[in-house]
């Protein structure tokens, strides 16, 4: 997470762990109006989009995000929902059908992905993001986040978010600007 281009937090856990919820608590300084920026990873073996390749268990993963950030006060100062922007920067695999391949390729056949880099100053208040889709918000049981995910008292506002596929979309760029 960044806050006007500047990181405040990288995730504790490694991307590979597996795991089915993971929370993070930080403090950081800002003042209004500020962007929020977020790199949000759902986990992948490979540019296929696949998880545990080769296994019984070979699947494409599941993404969700749920953002709460109060003031020092305690009071909302913004949540996770439609209102944010997120642009998916790795989508894979393009053909669901790559799930069940025996041995599924990165970037052959049902295993296309497309991908592209984060794009200069994404994070910072003058970019352009007019044009980034709005984040599509999802429901907990849509998303079915476990271990932990139940033992926060979330802002009734706040909203599982994540691109337009739970299992195509692997990485976003996702923003808000709080006013």
């Amino acid at each position: 997470m960044r806050i006007d281009g500047v990181p405040v937090a990288v995730d504790s856990v490694p991307i590979t762990t597996e795991r089915s919820f993971n929370a993070e608590s930080f403090r950081f300084l800002a003042e209004r109006p500020f962007v929020i920026a977020l790199v949000a990873m759902d986990f992948r073996q490979n540019d296929s989009g696949l998880e545990y390749i080769g296994t019984g268990r070979q699947q494409m993963g599941d993404g969700g995000v749920i953002v709460q950030i109060r003031d020092a006060a305690g009071e909302p100062v913004a949540v996770s929902n439609a209102d944010w922007q997120c642009l998916v920067i790795h989508t894979a695999p393009l053909d669901k059908s790559c799930e069940s391949e025996a041995n599924p390729v990165a970037g052959e056949g049902a295993c296309a992905f497309e991908a592209m880099d984060e794009l200069q100053g994404w994070d910072l208040a003058d970019f352009d993001a007019s044009d980034w889709p709005q984040a599509v918000e999802y429901s907990e049981q849509e998303v079915r986040p476990k271990e932990g995910y139940d033992r926060i008292d979330w802002d009734a506002s706040a909203r599982l978010i994540w691109g337009p596929d739970l299992e195509q979309s692997n990485t976003l760029l996702c923003r808000l600007t709080v006013e």
